[in-house]
Formats: structure tokens, sequence, C-alpha cells
């Protein structure tokens, strides 16, 4: 088996940035806003859209200064609409601009706007914490996933996201002490993070990119975990990585 840290290196080095990371939101700093903004982009990401194009739409958001579940829902649903529209969500821009709104308000009647109190009436358990947040219009089972996949970076229960594939990256990662006891170690909750949000994820449908490379649709749960590091492993180290 390949050493695990060069593993984790060139998983990075080859698939690149998390969607968080390339709408600038700082996820580790755990703030009401950034969760918020993540929310809002999870919301986009989940509708049949592309990438590009909820990427556009969550930056606009931004830009225009609704940052927070209070900024957003006093916004009116003209403007939420217009701004989207004008970002290319043209197909779904009146409908998600209702659904924004609505999310706002129900995390203000129920958690101040801060996603935190969600988190602790949960009581951080990650099953609770998804019916939760599918409670916020627009939130589907994908757009809760897309959600707690990335903000497991600063929610650690969510360690590693729970789906097959993650959990073999996990197993591939895991440490052992003296006594043969597997011990959590950083390198596999950053092969977890990895897992949850790099960019170049496979999907069923296929999506791709502009140079017709297959690349991530968050709204699919299926990434071929074991076959990227599979491949990263033997293209990058030279070894077999079974």
């Amino acid at each position: 088996m390949p050493d695990s840290a060069k593993v984790v290196k060139a998983l990075l080095e080859k698939y690149g940035r998390t969607f968080s990371d390339e709408l600038g939101i700082k996820l580790e700093s755990n703030t009401p806003s950034m969760l918020f903004r993540w929310l809002c982009a999870a919301l986009l990401f989940s509708a049949r859209i592309s990438n590009k194009i909820a990427t556009q739409a969550a930056l606009a958001l931004t830009k225009h200064g609704w940052t927070s579940a209070q900024k957003m829902a006093a916004a009116t649903w003209k403007q939420r609409t217009l701004v989207l529209n004008r970002a290319g969500y043209a197909r779904y821009d009146e409908k998600t601009s209702r659904m924004l709104a609505d999310a706002s308000e129900l995390l203000l009647d129920r958690y101040g706007g801060d996603l935190r109190k969600l988190r602790e009436e949960a009581e951080r358990d990650p099953r609770r914490k998804r019916e939760l947040l599918m409670e916020c219009k627009g939130i589907g089972e994908v757009g809760a996933s897309i959600f707690l996949r990335e903000v497991q970076v600063v929610w650690p229960e969510n360690i590693p996201f729970a789906d097959q594939g993650r959990a073999e990256i996990g197993a591939k990662t895991r440490s052992t002490d003296d006594r043969g006891r597997a011990v959590e170690t950083d390198l596999e909750k950053e092969v977890s993070a990895i897992a949850g949000g790099t960019r170049t994820m496979r999907t069923r449908e296929g999506t791709r990119g502009d140079q017709g490379r297959v690349v991530h649709c968050p709204r699919i749960n299926d990434w071929e975990d074991r076959a990227a590091v599979t491949r990263v492993s033997r293209s990058r180290l030279g070894r077999s990585a079974t």
C-alpha cells in the first residue's frame, strides 16, 4: 500500500479545491454567515442545473450582501429573482427566490439565523442534523448531503461523511497503535474532507466540463472514491493501491 500522506498529496494536486473554497466560504471559521452562505450554495447546487451556473448564482448572492438569514429575508422576491436570473439561474430563478426566503425565515424563527444552533438542537447527531436541514425549504436529501459533506471540516461528528466509498477511503488511511488498534489521525480527517468536497467527482449522469472531462455534480451522491484513490496512487506513486 502506498504511503497515506503521499496519496493525500496526490489527491489534492490532482483533484483541486472544494466548492466552498471556490466560493470564498471559509467554513473553518464556523460562523453563522459562512454556514448560511454554504447552505444557500447547497440549495443552488442541488437543482438540475450546471455547477458553473450554480457557482455564479451563489457568488452573485454574496456580491449583493445577502450573507445572512436576516439579510436574505429582508430582500424582496423581485430583487432575489433578478439577481439569480442575471447570474444565469434563469430556469429556477422565481422558485429559488421563494425557497431562499422561506429557508431564511425558518432559520430566523427557530435558530436566530444561526445554523450552529441547529447543530446543537440535533445534539450533534448526523441523522438528526439532516432531518432538521431538510425542514428548510429547498433542501432535500441531496442538498443536505452537499451541506454536510463540506461542513464536516468544522463539525467533526460528520467524519467520515457516511457513504460506502468514503468509509473505504477512511479504512485505507487509518493508522494503528502499537497494539494494532485503529487510531483516528489528522490524515484520516483530511482524506474525509477530500472525499466530501473535491471538484472532480464522477456522477452517473456524466456531467462534463469544458474539456470533456467528467466533473463533480453535487446533486448525485455516488462518488467513485476507491477508483479515484487507486487511479491516483498508481499514476502518481507507481504502486498498487488495492
